[in-house]
């Protein structure tokens, strides 16, 4: 009776213990430095060169996410993200650490980018450089350079939405698309650059709504649930945006890495090039 009693707590322990399993693609403050140590490995800093010359992780390089997109704020085309890539030490072999000041939008987007571009095996750092200096681990203003590689792209269109299949997907059952900005942008109420409202039929998902009050990505069992809530299952095709997409990419990671779903896209172009084109309604 006392062995059944434990197997079952056991058991019970293990049930709980798998609704915290964060995503595979995220890694923790405390885990970084051994995972650091292992061959053909970099981490990598998305922030903007003047925020990384301030303070940054040991060892980190810097990859300014701006610098991969054209004036629109479209990713440039697969061969310059390439060289770009390469041109700072970062190949598609690597393991590459993401990490951003703690709001996980500029790692977020350098996610999908190299998860776009084809590289094998990129992490985010939890919760970025606010919970490495929570866990007081070693920061500098020193610059890291790491030796030119060759970063050869295969580029996955699965993971790219263009504006023809977002006007595919509205009111279609197939498809549901996720809005990530903040209620206010999505309702109209405070926008002033762009045209009112949103893509007609997106569901609204604030990207912060993923991430805990420390920054963290939320655990598996929070994150379908909270999907669930709006209607986002695995039979659909998900499209995600936000103004300029920045902030899909965090959203882009849960669903793909913690919950495993099957057919998610980030729209490039996102609500700055849809409301660019007065034929594309839009909805308040």
């Amino acid at each position: 009776m006392k062995k059944a009693r434990i197997s079952f707590i056991y058991l019970l322990l293990l049930i709980l213990s798998l609704g915290l399993v964060q995503a595979q693609d995220v890694i923790s403050a405390k885990e970084l430095p051994n995972y650091l140590k292992q061959d053909n490995t970099i981490l990598v800093c998305a922030q903007k060169a003047v925020d990384y010359n301030k303070i940054h992780i040991t060892g980190a390089i810097n990859i300014d996410h701006n610098l991969l997109y054209d004036d629109m704020t479209m990713l440039l085309p697969a061969n310059e993200v390439a060289q770009m890539l390469g041109k700072n030490g970062v190949n598609q072999d690597m393991k590459i650490v993401l990490y951003d000041e703690g709001s996980s939008k500029y790692s977020g987007r350098m996610y999908w980018i190299l998860t776009y571009m084809g590289a094998k095996d990129v992490k985010i750092l939890d919760g970025g450089l606010e919970a490495w200096k929570a866990a007081r681990k070693p920061v500098t203003r020193t610059a890291t350079v790491a030796k030119a590689t060759t970063f050869t792209p295969t580029p996955n269109a699965a993971y790219v939405a263009t504006t023809e299949e977002v006007k595919k997907a509205v009111n279609n059952p197939a498809y549901i698309i996720i809005d990530a900005r903040t209620p206010e942008e999505y309702n109209g109420t405070n926008e002033t650059d762009l045209r009112l409202g949103h893509i007609p039929s997106a569901v609204n998902i604030n990207y912060t709504n993923v991430l805990e009050a420390n920054g963290n990505l939320k655990s598996n069992e929070a994150l379908a649930a909270l999907y669930a809530k709006a209607g986002v299952t695995k039979d659909k095709t998900v499209i995600i945006y936000c103004k300029t997409s920045v902030r899909a990419g965090i959203k882009f990671l849960a669903l793909k890495s913690a919950l495993n779903f099957p057919k998610v896209k980030v729209y490039d172009g996102a609500f700055l090039e849809w409301q660019n084109n007065n034929s594309n309604k839009v909805s308040m």
